[in-house]
């Protein structure tokens, strides 16, 4: 390590330094730039001074492609040399294929893809001439159609026709007859003359047919250009074609493989001792960064420093009238749903979209203080990370646990309010669905009354049937209802006015005692419950699920979950408006009439049991 601490302060020009930075060890190109091996495996046109092999690497740079060497110039590895000269022997060996086989393979010699150019270019209007004159002999007849242009010709006699030549090439190659060859020299569609000579030179040659071509003659230069096409649909190597069959013998001719092969030998040779110069790097930003190392993963200090945040608080959620600061981002979801329960703390699942870039991630965020009456799945939010950027944030899960001892107060009240709403709502949807079922039977049963009046008046009049006699009023039974009904407000007047009495009789002092008690029996062992269950919320299984080994229990106790929670305050010097300009006026008299007859109750007691003596 030492030695390549060295050699880092060498390579940058500091050789009589004493110390390193990050900033030294982290500039990789500079410390590599002026070294030609650095054990990646990567050689470059510096690596060698060659300059055959210069040439070379540059060549099977542009034609195979290149990776980028630790000093930040583009080189070529054994990847790069190996599939460069394979292309380049089966590029020389398809072409001597052709020269082994060339009064075959290429039948007009160095010319032979020219004439198979020409040969191309032509094929399709030479097929359609013969094809009409077998018709011609076929049907004689029909060469006076075949030949009939004169509608045709009447279409663009108005043009010019330079400028026409489009049109004038979808006409007969030349005059159709009854088994009559080819005149290469005159009559021929003067749009078709100029490829037509092309092939007159390069196919037929001045050996060959000068002046016409026979069908049979035909079918022999397509049968002949048959080993040429096959030979080029083998074509390989195609990679390094743009350097020419000269330019790939000649790489070939030489080691240049087995030379440049050597040279990445070589260059791996020092992969121990570049390694080191990584490890070294690593080094001096680990000796940079213990110290924030060892507050953010081993004992939390920044986590629990009132003016520091940890590494893994991601950022601020907004939401509800309150700021979250204990924000992490989710890397598993699956862990997430087995392990963040065991944490015993009111989590928050938000999806969130970046406004800037849509970029979307999930984040939990620890709920400390306040309440969650408003937080349901879908309410929205505002995130924003450490660099400032904001993100859409919505609530997907919520992990229900207590927040604070002023939301386990209210927690009775609040489920016994709920529980009479609830209850409330039915009855009075039980009732609405009885009118509706009452009203809908007696419309059917006058419907059916009706229908039976007007089918009984269409018959014979019948003496009707007599009605039952109407039920005798029992004044019993309704008299034993009453009788119930009074007992059991008699029962509840009866305890009202022993629990009043009592509170009354009791010394001035004692009575709000005995509130204060009736309030602690209620909420008391919610709030014991909650203050139980605070104590041990633990960030640990949160992190956990993260991917992180958390050994010990990071704790969150009441008084710190309230630095990571804030709740909304006024402003100093402002106030809520409570005036409602829309609200119903109210009469002041009902009110005061109230007050004056409560007091006078309170009073009358307070006089009746000598409490107070006038």
């Amino acid at each position: 390590m030492l030695a390549s601490s060295k050699q880092i302060l060498k390579n940058l020009g500091k050789a009589d330094s004493e110390e390193l930075t990050v900033e030294d060890t982290s500039d990789t190109e500079a410390i590599f730039a002026k070294t030609r091996f650095n054990g990646d495996g990567v050689i470059t046109e510096d690596t060698t001074k060659d300059e055959n092999l210069k040439k070379c690497i540059l060549d099977i740079i542009a034609c195979i492609g290149s990776v980028l060497d630790r000093s930040g110039k583009q080189g070529v590895s054994t990847e790069q040399i190996e599939l460069f000269f394979q292309n380049c022997e089966d590029y020389a060996a398809w072409h001597a294929k052709a020269e082994n086989n060339s009064p075959v393979i290429l039948p007009y010699g160095a010319d032979t893809q020219k004439a198979f150019d020409a040969f191309k270019a032509v094929r399709a209007k030479i097929d359609d001439y013969f094809v009409r004159c077998r018709l011609a002999e076929f049907d004689p007849v029909s060469a006076d159609v075949l030949n009939t242009l004169t509608a045709r010709f009447e279409a663009i006699s108005s043009k010019d026709l330079s400028g026409c030549m489009d049109e004038i090439a979808e006409f007969p190659l030349a005059k159709i007859e009854a088994n009559k060859p080819l005149n290469l020299n005159k009559g021929i569609n003067p749009a078709w003359a100029g490829a037509l000579a092309s092939f007159k030179s390069l196919v037929t040659g001045p050996a060959k047919i000068k002046k016409e071509l026979t069908e049979d003659d035909w079918q022999q230069i397509i049968a002949g250009f048959d080993a040429f096409v096959s030979w080029q649909a083998e074509k390989a190597g195609t990679a390094v074609e743009a350097l020419t069959l000269d330019g790939v013998r000649a790489i070939l001719s030489d080691d240049y493989k087995n030379k440049l092969i050597a040279l990445v030998e070589k260059d791996k040779e020092l992969e121990k001792e570049a390694g080191n110069i990584i490890l070294v790097d690593q080094l001096v930003r680990y000796y940079r960064d213990l110290y924030q190392i060892l507050n953010n993963f081993v004992t939390f200090a920044d986590f629990y420093a009132p003016d520091a945040e940890a590494v893994f608080q991601a950022g601020t959620l907004y939401i509800d009238q309150r700021s979250c600061n204990l924000c992490i981002k989710v890397t598993d979801m699956a862990k997430h749903n087995t392990m963040a329960s065991y944490s015993g703390i009111c989590l928050l699942y938000c999806d969130c979209i970046s406004r800037g870039t849509n970029e979307k991630m999930t984040i939990v965020v620890g709920l400390t203080d306040g309440d969650v009456d408003n937080l349901t799945v879908g309410r929205n939010a505002l995130f924003y990370d450490k660099k400032g950027q904001v993100w859409d944030a919505s609530i997907t899960k919520i992990i229900d646990n207590p927040i604070s001892i002023r939301q386990a107060f209210w927690s009775p009240y609040r489920k016994v309010a709920k529980f009479i709403s609830t209850q409330v709502e039915k009855f009075a949807a039980s009732k609405e669905q009885e009118v509706t079922s009452s009203a809908t039977s007696n419309i059917e049963k006058t419907t059916v009354k009706v229908d039976n009046g007007l089918a009984e008046s269409s018959k014979v009049n019948v003496a009707p049937t007599p009605a039952p006699a109407p039920q005798p009023f029992d004044i019993a039974k309704f008299a034993g209802i009453f009788a119930a009904i009074g007992l059991a407000f008699g029962a509840i007047g009866s305890v009202l006015a022993s629990v009043v009495g009592g509170f009354l009789a009791l010394t001035w002092w004692k009575m709000p005692l005995a509130f204060l008690g009736l309030i602690l029996a209620i909420s008391g062992p919610s709030m014991l419950l909650a203050w139980l269950k605070l104590r041990k919320r633990n960030l640990a299984p949160v992190l956990d699920a993260n991917g992180w080994a958390i050994n010990a229990k990071a704790t969150i106790n009441i008084q710190f979950g309230r630095t990571l929670t804030h709740l909304a305050e006024l402003p100093k010097n402002a106030k809520i408006n409570m005036v409602d300009p829309f609200s119903k006026k109210k009469n002041p008299i009902l009110p005061i009439l109230i007050i004056l007859v409560v007091l006078a109750f309170v009073a009358y007691y307070l006089w009746k049991y000598e409490i107070i003596k006038l």
